[in-house]
């Protein structure tokens, strides 16, 4: 049995210096939202959950020590999930946000009884929306070796069986997206070849089930053509997490100015680096965080 976990919320300033004993008292509406990915991919997600909810703390987790997750099994993804999450929680996140495919495959129903704050996920918000988008009924996804061997995608889509799912995983999409390259021959031509049996399925609707996937946005487009519908996990991620805290009285009612915290298993710098090749300014005071049975000093 997978026990209950709540402990007393962490002033942002505070995350990675001390513990939550420590914590300052904010509770409820107060409270960051965590936002948790294996790695890089999730900050979609979060600039996502910016946009729609610009008043909102955020403190984002990835795992980069131990990304990425699409290729590890599925029980030492849920064992990392958990001790990341975890983590988030011990800080008094308002809510929790799995933004990963990968995670959210292994780990969705232990994350919903195991934490007493709301979670969201990626793939059953993509899955509806994918659903409401399509004309043809015949929808495609690309995703993570781990994602497509999970099945996620068509456990999500089994509620609407006159929908057909074509699934490609695409590993070195993730590559590509960390080295900042969105576009070029080399890129087009795996582009090309990963894509060409969705092509020859016919889909019109493209779930983009990788979190990092939406910054191929364009290469998606320009490969597939402008009839295919784009659905990307991250924003439909973001919209099923707004609704949720509207729904639970979370949402702060006025302007504020919000505090952004990001937080890595691995090296701070580093991480601070690709977020910002990737982000732009989005991604600002990266601290990084030790995870068990790692000798690194934090740094």
């Amino acid at each position: 049995m997978l026990l209950r976990r709540h402990r007393p919320p962490l002033d942002l300033h505070d995350v990675g210096t001390s513990g939550p004993d420590d914590a300052a008292n904010v509770t409820g509406i107060d409270a960051p939202i965590g936002v948790f990915d294996s790695g890089f991919g999730g900050l979609t997600v979060a600039r996502a959950l910016v946009d729609l909810l610009p008043h909102e703390d955020i403190i984002y987790l990835g795992d980069t020590a131990r990304a990425p997750y699409g290729p590890r099994p599925i029980a030492e993804v849920r064992r990392y999930a958990l001790e990341c999450m975890d983590r988030l929680v011990d800080h008094g996140v308002k809510a929790l946000v799995i933004a990963c495919n990968t995670a959210s495959s292994a780990v969705l129903r232990d994350a919903r009884e195991r934490y007493d704050v709301p979670v969201t996920e990626v793939i059953l918000p993509a899955a509806r929306r994918a659903v409401q988008a399509t004309r043809n009924n015949r929808v495609g996804v690309v995703c993570t070796v781990g994602t497509a061997a999970s099945r996620s995608y068509d456990d999500a889509l089994a509620v609407a069986p006159h929908v057909s799912l074509t699934t490609a995983p695409c590993p070195l999409f993730v590559e590509f997206v960390e080295a900042g390259i969105t576009g070029g021959p080399d890129l087009l031509a795996v582009a090309r070849d990963y894509l060409r049996p969705l092509q020859d399925a016919g889909i019109d609707t493209l779930i983009l089930g990788c979190t990092h996937y939406p910054l191929l946005a364009g290469v998606f487009r320009y490969v597939l053509g402008d009839a295919v519908t784009l659905v990307s996990s991250a924003d439909e991620c973001a919209r099923e997490t707004y609704a949720t805290l509207a729904d639970a009285g979370l949402i702060h009612p006025c302007p504020r100015r919000p505090e952004r915290l990001f937080l890595t298993t691995g090296n701070a710098e580093t991480f601070a680096g690709i977020g910002r090749r990737l982000m732009g300014g989005f991604v600002d005071e990266v601290r990084a965080i030790r995870v068990v049975g790692d000798p690194r000093p934090v740094g």
